[in-house]
Order: C-alpha cells, then structure tokens, then sequence
C-alpha cells in the first residue's frame, strides 16, 4: 500500500481542498460494473472526531457495491416496458384530464368571478405541475434505461417526453449518468456541488478567516433566495450550468479550456461544444436540442393562435411548478446536515452514493412522483432498477447500509418543505472537521455563519 500523504495543516486544507489533481475515473460509461481502486483512509486512534454539522460522529461506509448487489432480490432487476410505458400514459391521461376539465368548466360562463377563476387556475398550476413533475421523473426513468429492456424504447419515449417539457433529453442523460459516477466528488460532481469555505468567502466578500464572525443571514433574506432559486434553479442550470462543478479546464479533450458556469462561460446543456460532452455526444446533443425546437414551435403556434395569456396559464404555469419540484427534490437528496463530501484524495463510489439521503413526501411522493424521493439512496447504488420495485430493494440494502443508511422523514411532505428552508440556511458551504489530521482533512461537512450547528473552524492569519 502505498504510503499516506503527510498532514496538511488545517487552513491550508479548508483553503484548496478541492484543488488537488483528479484522478482518471474507473467508472466506465454504459455500465453498472464498479472498479474502485480502495483507498483507507488513515486517523490516528487518538485524534479529532470527524463531526457533521450536528455535531454527531461521522464514519466513513465500510461495505461494498458487491454487498449491495447481493442483498438485492433477482426480481427487483426486472423491467417491464408495458408496465413502465402504463406509467407514462397515466401520468399524460391525467395532464390531458386536468386541462380538459378546467378548458371546459372554469369559463366566465361557469364561473362569473375573476377572482374565484384566478385561484381556481392557480390550483390546476399546481396539480398539473404535480403531474408534469411524474412525467418528468418517468423520463428519467428513460434516461437510466429503467423503463424498458430496450434501448430504443427507453430513449424514444424519453426524448418525447422530456423534450415536452424543455428539457433536452440526450444532453440532460449524459451530464446525469456523470453525476451518477461522481456523487459527492467536489470536483466531479454535476450538481449541487458546495462552495468550499474560500469559495463562499469570496462570494460574501470577506476573508476565509473571518467567515466565523460574519453576521447571520437575515431569515427573510434567505426566503427571498431560496424563492428565487426554487423559481429559477433548473433553467440556470440547464443554460450556465450552476450548481455543477466548475473544473472545466480538466476536461480530457481539452473542450473547457477558458470556459467556465454562468451566462456566456460556453458551459451549459445546449451547445455541442460544451465541456460537459465528449466529441462523440455531438449527434446527441443536437437531437436534444432538436426535440427542444420541435416543442418552443408548438408553443408558438399555441401562443400565436390561441392568446399568449392562455398559453402562460395552460402550459407555463405548471412548468413553473415542474421546475421548484425538481429543484427541491435533487437539492434535498444530496443537501443535508448529516451528509460529508469528499474531494479526489478521498472520494469512493460506496462513499459517494452513501452521501444522498431518502424523504418522505407522502402520497405524492409515492404515487405521483414515482418514489423519486423515498428510495433515492438505492437509486444512487443501482440506478436501472425500475422504481415499482425500488421500495423493495431500498428495504433489502438497509441492513447492509446499517448506521450509514440516511433517512429523514420527520414530518413527511410538511417536514420536506421546512427542510427546504432549514438546510438553506444551515449548509453553506463545506470544509473538515476542526483539529482534524492527516488523510480526514479530505472529508468535508457542511458549516454556515449562521449560529446553526457545528461552528466553522477557526482560522488563523
């Protein structure tokens, strides 16, 4: 075993711990085989705990994808397509409903009110951005070839479906099954990627060192972010790529040099050209953005032929919807005080998928949104299992998982949203635990300014 790096002192690894050189990935695309080159991390028997922003003792998984595997029953791997394809005509059967019904009995006729028709068209937003929401989600189905047996059938019916929604399908894919073989990597990951402490200090304006006395967030302030974030997350990171990592120059046929997130970086889901894509997604790229074409057209024919206004309320009201869900629910997977990060030196498969978390949101999580949220865990360690069979295998990998196993179901759809609010303000931005030595100085936790928690380290000049 090759020895281990000498400790780095504590600022200096808060400082650049998402620095360090990548590795090359052992991942290979296509495929649910992981090779992982081990890597022990070494602590000194009498050293600084690795603390999250609870304050609880963290400790690095120490299971395998191969125990994973086994303790998931054979059936759990089956797809059907004429269920999966069952589950997209249901989730259309229920948009087209929606809307019929509302075209057709929330008339001035029916319902004389503005005020009464206002809110009743406010109300069809939201159940059909429910709905578009599972849409959504059994197109993601469609991108881990979970929804059928058949290539072909996966990705028809996913190009279809998430190019009705904007969303550009092959694009969206690829940079998805990235974020799959990188979770939790701070330099590889594809979203929700952490500030580090200089990062954050940077953003605020003051120095690393100061961070720890830096007045709290006003609790309205961070309302007014989060509404803003939940509003316009998804497009920002379809079209800048925020959120995701920002290591661009790394990109092995040199495509990011000089490209970096945020409008007119050259780094988004659009362009062929994109760092986030190899050469050879081009074709696809092009598809998607194809589809994308195919669906502003159809929309401009509605706006122009039956009202702009009519076209806002039917379609781009439930989109808005669509968007905060899938905001929410991917910051709430892979956001929480009880989760690490790891940078290169640190970073494992098993680890990575072990940093998500699985919540509760009640019958619309496990009939509308198609289990996304409950079972996301075993989604991370498995992704073709269908999610009519992920209750199951999530039931079955627990035991293997044991204390390491993340769960918060406090409160169920209510719980959720608060979460929303709470994990806002309490991660910040990540860094080791204080006083901690050698190799653990590469697992990072959330801190915040804002009194919650763990405090942040002190640093020194």
């Amino acid at each position: 075993m090759a020895p281990s790096p000498s400790p780095v002192p504590a600022a200096a690894a808060i400082a650049t711990s998402s620095q360090t050189p990548l590795p090359h990935s052992s991942l290979e695309p296509e495929s649910n085989t992981i090779k992982e080159r081990p890597r022990k991390l070494l602590q000194k028997n009498d050293a600084v705990p690795m603390m999250n922003t609870n304050g609880d003792v963290f400790e690095l998984p120490d299971f395998t994808i191969g125990d994973i595997r086994k303790a998931i029953p054979p059936e759990c791997f089956e797809r059907s397509t004429l269920r999966g394809v069952g589950y997209v005509a249901r989730d259309i059967t229920l948009l087209s409903t929606m809307f019929w019904l509302f075209h057709h009995f929330v008339t001035p006729e029916n319902v004389p009110s503005v005020v009464a028709r206002g809110l009743l068209w406010s109300a069809y937003g939201f159940l059909n951005g429910l709905f578009g929401t599972g849409l959504w989600i059994m197109g993601h189905e469609c991108g881990h070839q979970s929804l059928s047996s058949s290539k072909i059938i996966n990705d028809t019916v996913g190009w279809i479906v998430h190019s009705s929604l904007l969303v550009p399908y092959f694009s969206w894919k690829i940079s998805h099954g990235k974020h799959h073989k990188a979770t939790g990597h701070m330099e590889r990951d594809m979203v929700f990627v952490p500030q580090t402490r200089s990062e954050f200090a940077k953003r605020v304006g003051t120095a690393i060192e100061n961070l720890s006395e830096v007045v709290e967030d006003a609790p309205l302030y961070s309302f007014f972010m989060l509404f803003g974030r939940q509003l316009f997350g998804w497009p920002l990171y379809l079209l800048a790529n925020r959120t995701g990592h920002n290591y661009h120059d790394r990109q092995p046929e040199g495509r990011g040099r000089n490209k970096t997130n945020g409008w007119g970086g050259g780094v988004n889901h659009i362009s062929p050209s994109s760092p986030l894509y190899e050469a050879k997604d081009a074709k696809w790229i092009i598809v998607s953005d194809i589809g994308i074409f195919a669906t502003l057209a159809a929309l401009l024919y509605i706006g122009t032929t039956f009202g702009w206004y009519n076209l806002a309320v039917w379609y781009f009201l439930p989109y808005l919807w669509v968007n905060h869900w899938l905001v929410a629910i991917t910051y709430l997977q892979h956001t929480d005080a009880t989760l690490p990060h790891y940078d290169s030196q640190s970073w494992t498969y098993v680890r990575g998928a072990a940093a998500t978390i699985d919540r509760d949101l009640g019958f619309v999580g496990r009939h509308l949104f198609h289990g996304i949220a409950e079972t996301h865990v075993l989604h991370h360690y498995v992704s073709a299992i269908p999610f009519y069979h992920a209750y199951k295998a999530s039931e079955a990998i627990i035991p293997v998982m044991g204390r390491h196993y993340r769960a918060n179901t406090k409160g169920g759809p209510v719980g959720f949203v608060k979460a929303l609010y709470t994990n806002f303000r309490e991660c910040q931005w990540v860094e080791p635990t204080e006083g901690i030595e050698g190799d653990m100085q590469h697992v990072l936790f959330y801190r915040n300014k804002n009194g919650i928690g763990v405090r942040p380290a002190t640093l020194r000049n």
